[in-house]
């Protein structure tokens, strides 16, 4: 890739326009630094990123570069709930990668920083510098703080089935409402948005202990800062993300994921980022790390504490150091350091005594959110992959947010084709305990893969289904999902796959143990292997692909061509 400097004498206009915005003679000659900031009114996770954009364009006026700003916004996940909207979710992801891409290479750039917070910002900025491959770093854009009594966001779809259920007043579910978000920044769980953030540092394209800093802390901004002076650094190292971003890089992430309980959304992102590196994760990676890390951090939705506290807890690098003898240490990050020597100089520079005094002001210490790995909340990591006749490719399960008793079941079919069809048995009380919620026709190529929180949340705030039921899909789940669920059932319904063929009352057998998810009757009575296939085949006959929902525009053409939720869901 060429720099500023080698193109300017081939395209003479440069300087010319550069000029028409302000720039001096002196800013031609500096090194170019894209900045690209999803900053904009969409939500609180973007409202405030112009005031990042402006700490890391000090930073790098401050070591001699001139900085350019660019911007792409994105959609929120919780302002796309409960309308078609969502179905653009995944969609997005895609789109914002491509802009950038389009932004940055259009026009010459030494080095680039890349601003986000939340869910599918933050994964295509992680593509986009994969795939543009210039010197680059990640600023990620904080946390909120928590409401009222440790309230936070992935709570109102609890109260909503609650309210709809008549459980509570118009005047409490109000209440929570209004105070959910107090602030800017990402959603106060370990959410998909959190978990994204804790993804790129883990990968090692942040600074170290950049991810989910509270919004209104001096620190968010001077990391920022540090962010804008670091990128000239890596200019002057001739450092690129295909160096630091490697295999090893990869199961760093997934071994820190596997410790926080992270979203099951990252399953979906990872391998896409991983795509845009020529890397390819398979499944049974996940299941593997999964098997050998503890799940060690008690935040919402697996655990009990609001995200705030993360990072007054030592954040990334505290469960990083707890899981230090599993991780690739000599991984390099974009300090120019490994992974080790960068925890070794936070120690020395008081990083982690100073977060865990922070963290006393509330009563708590850092081992009531950071647990060590000889007292974990659960033995093994928090993913799960099932496969068998049901999921051929694999499925996707939380189980640290699972009741035992669900872990091993069998249970009957209830099958729809839509969400909104589902939830409504749900709340209307025609799901019994026992039965196995089928959504089926929301994977990647049915509706664009949109997220089915309301549905998880009417199953898990039933007291007489949460440990009863399960839900099982081909489409994905919120990062705030808890209970029995069970999603990215591959192929997906609109394929062709096995889901697709499910008829109510046949029998589902799950087993988290054992890592399958299988059908094992028909019509309520168990059956032979043999003979659910040979059931499974007559179906087949039967089946007609239906009719494409979306033709034109963004969704008609994710719908065509993305792969498969297994494989990171992202367009070829």
């Amino acid at each position: 890739m060429m720099n500023s400097q080698h193109l300017r004498s081939s395209a003479p206009e440069m300087d010319a326009l550069k000029m028409g915005m302000g720039w001096t003679i002196e800013d031609l000659e500096k090194p170019q630094i894209f900045i690209a900031s999803t900053y904009g009114q969409s939500h609180p996770g973007s409202a405030h990123l112009n005031e990042i954009n402006e700490e890391v364009v000090t930073g790098i006026l401050e070591s001699r570069g001139k900085p350019a700003q660019y911007y792409c916004t994105d959609i929120c996940d919780g302002q796309a709930q409960g309308h078609d909207g969502m179905n653009y979710s995944v969609v997005s992801r895609e789109f914002i990668t491509d802009i950038l891409e389009i932004q940055a290479l259009s026009t010459p750039f030494d080095a680039g920083v890349f601003i986000a917070t939340c869910d599918k910002a933050v994964p295509a900025h992680l593509r986009a510098i994969g795939r543009i491959d210039m010197p680059s770093l990640f600023v990620p854009g904080g946390v909120m703080a928590s409401g009222p009594n440790n309230l936070t966001l992935e709570m109102i779809g609890t109260y909503k089935a609650q309210f709809e259920r008549g459980e509570i007043t118009q005047e409490e579910f109000d209440a929570f409402k209004r105070t959910a978000c107090p602030s800017c920044g990402a959603c106060c769980f370990m959410g998909t948005a959190s978990t994204m953030q804790i993804m790129a540092e883990a990968l090692g394209l942040t600074l170290p202990g950049a991810s989910l800093i509270p919004f209104g802390r001096g620190s968010l901004k001077r990391s920022a800062r540090r962010s804008g002076r670091m990128v000239m650094d890596c200019i002057t190292a001739g450092l690129k993300p295909s160096q630091i971003v490697t295999q090893k890089s990869f199961e760093n992430a997934i071994m820190v994921h596997a410790a926080i309980a992270g979203s099951s959304n990252a399953l979906l992102h990872l391998p896409a980022i991983a795509y845009e590196f020529g890397i390819t994760l398979e499944p049974g990676l996940f299941d593997e790390i999964n098997r050998k890390i503890p799940f060690i951090l008690n935040i919402r939705p697996s655990g009990a504490y609001p995200a705030d506290h993360y990072w007054r807890a030592g954040g990334t690098p505290g469960i990083m150091t707890e899981i230090k003898k599993f991780l690739h240490l000599d991984q390099l990050t974009v300090t120019g350091k490994t992974i080790g020597e960068n925890l070794e100089d936070l120690e020395q520079e008081g990083y982690f005594r100073n977060r865990y005094g922070e963290l006393k002001v509330f009563g708590i210490n850092k081992g009531d959110i950071i647990r060590t790995v000889d007292n974990p909340l659960q033995k093994e990591g928090s993913i799960a992959i099932l496969k068998g006749n049901l999921a051929p490719e694999g499925a996707v399960t939380k189980h640290s947010a699972i009741e035992e008793v669900m872990k091993q079941a069998v249970l009957r079919a209830r099958v729809f084709n839509s969400e909104e069809a589902a939830y409504k048995a749900v709340i209307e009380k025609q799901i019994k305990p026992g039965d196995a919620v089928i959504i089926r026709y929301e994977g990647p190529r049915g509706s664009g893969m949109p997220e089915l929180f309301y549905t998880t949340e009417a199953i898990a705030s039933d007291p007489s289904l949460i440990a009863s039921t399960a839900l099982i899909t081909d489409g994905r789940f919120s990062g705030a999902t808890r209970g029995p669920a069970i999603g990215h059932v591959s192929p997906e319904a609109a394929e062709g796959g096995p889901i697709a063929l499910l008829e109510d009352e046949d029998l589902i057998e799950i087993d988290i143990p054992a890592r399958t998810l299988n059908i094992i009757g028909i019509s309520g009575e168990r059956k032979s292997p043999e003979v659910i296939e040979e059931t499974l085949l007559k179906r087949r006959e039967n089946w007609k692909k239906p009719p494409v929902r979306f033709r034109r525009g963004a969704l008609g053409r994710y719908v065509k061509r993305a792969v498969s939720a297994i494989k990171g869901a992202y367009i070829e």
